[in-house]
């Protein structure tokens, strides 16, 4: 299998000697690099413009607006591009990987609300059923300790924290993994501007699923052991130094795990859509990030934003309705430090989650599926097997 796999559409392997037939160009003029840099896929001879523009063919003079007249693009915008679904098929933009993101939710909006919203609910109701039922009681905090006995207490709410988090963050990583995967075989669909069902989505993702999870398993093993060592030496000293060694090290591991974490980003979408092993799709990820990892750990994070900035608009008045209805768990919590919330809480506060989990699940899923159809068209060509993909005239495998 090579190391360059051609887009492998939901229903189709990766393609092995895509490039047969089709001419390689010679070695750039300028010296820019060797010929072998090239992808092996290129146009059908004398059509290096996409079909489908006036006047593309060899010799033809460009299409209006190349001098910067205002029916074409100018030299500071991108060049005419085949777009048979949600972005066009050239190297995109920030702004364009966003908008197809929102444009997936919008032209499959039953498809994406379906799934998002199901997992969505059931991931919830079973967070509040753990919460409520399963994890022993919060310890209770006394806010006129002091000395040994406040550390005390501080040390069993931090230990107590963490233990009643874990449940949670396992099945947020379960409904991750399974609307990830869906939702990229909606975004893989869609790009090709084709229909497809929830039920379709779910036959072709359902058989990644393993894999998709010992995936997410081992980064976090990773991520787990860096910090780890990190903190280890620290640890081990005690004492003042050994304080402000720990915080270096958990500094240091920290950006460690942050440059892993995005070298490997792009190792989910090359699994489900390349039908790779773990291993290879990791290897196929740290090969698309390089050269381009501040490009993409700076499209994460304004992702990242956008989902935070979401939370925090729909948190603020589910949380202030959430206090309103739960009068007496809140009085409960400010007279004797009780953290333990009624029912009226739970419901509004999870129905609040689930709005934000249907929003951002979809951006997320889709903004990293595009990323790396991005960076696969950027290094690979993959624009040409899209197109071959979707139909396009003058794309045709026979040349």
């Amino acid at each position: 299998m090579n190391d360059t796999p051609g887009w492998a559409s939901p229903g189709s392997a990766p393609s092995e000697g895509q490039g047969a037939g089709v001419p390689r160009p010679s070695e750039p003029v300028d010296g820019s690099g060797p010929a072998g840099n090239w992808s092996p896929a290129q146009p059908p001879a004398g059509q290096w413009s996409p079909p489908g523009i006036p006047g593309s063919g060899p010799g033809a003079p460009p299409p209006a607006g190349w001098g910067g007249g205002p029916q074409g693009p100018g030299w500071g915008r991108a060049p005419f591009a085949a777009k048979p679904g949600v972005i066009p098929l050239r190297p995109l933009g920030v702004g364009e990987i966003l908008d197809g993101a929102v444009s997936t939710m919008r032209a499959h909006w039953r498809t994406v609300l379906g799934i998002t919203l199901a997992v969505s609910v059931v991931a919830q109701i079973a967070s509040i059923l753990v919460e409520r039922y399963l994890l022993p009681a919060p310890p209770r905090i006394d806010p006129n300790a002091t000395g040994s006995e406040a550390l005390r207490q501080a040390t069993d709410s931090a230990q107590s924290t963490l233990f009643s988090s874990l449940p949670s963050l396992l099945i947020t990583m379960i409904a991750t993994l399974i609307t990830t995967s869906v939702l990229t075989v909606v975004i893989s669909r869609s790009v090709l501007g084709r229909p497809v069902t929830l039920s379709d989505a779910w036959a072709e993702a359902r058989p990644r699923l393993p894999q998709l999870l010992g995936l997410t398993l081992l980064l976090a093993l990773i991520s787990a052991a860096v910090l780890a060592v990190g903190l280890l030496p620290g640890v081990l000293i005690g004492s003042t130094a050994g304080a402000g060694l720990a915080l270096l090290g958990f500094m240091a591991a920290f950006c460690v795990v942050i440059w892993l974490m995005v070298r490997f980003c792009l190792a989910s979408p090359a699994l489900m859509l390349e039908r790779q092993s773990i291993t290879v799709s990791m290897r196929r990820s740290a090969k698309l990030v390089r050269g381009a990892w501040w490009r993409t750990f700076g499209i994460l994070a304004l992702t990242g934003l956008l989902t935070l900035v979401v939370a925090v608009i729909v948190t603020i008045p589910f949380g202030v309705i959430a206090v309103i209805v739960d009068g007496d768990g809140i009085g409960s919590a400010l007279t004797d430090g009780s953290t333990s919330f009624g029912w009226p809480f739970l419901i509004v506060s999870g129905i609040g989650e689930v709005i934000i989990s249907t929003i951002t699940y979809p951006l997320s899923a889709g903004v990293m599926a595009l990323l790396y159809i991005d960076q696969r068209i950027r290094r690979e060509a993959l624009d040409l097997e899209l197109a071959r993909a979707a139909g396009l005239p003058g794309y045709d495998t026979r040349s």
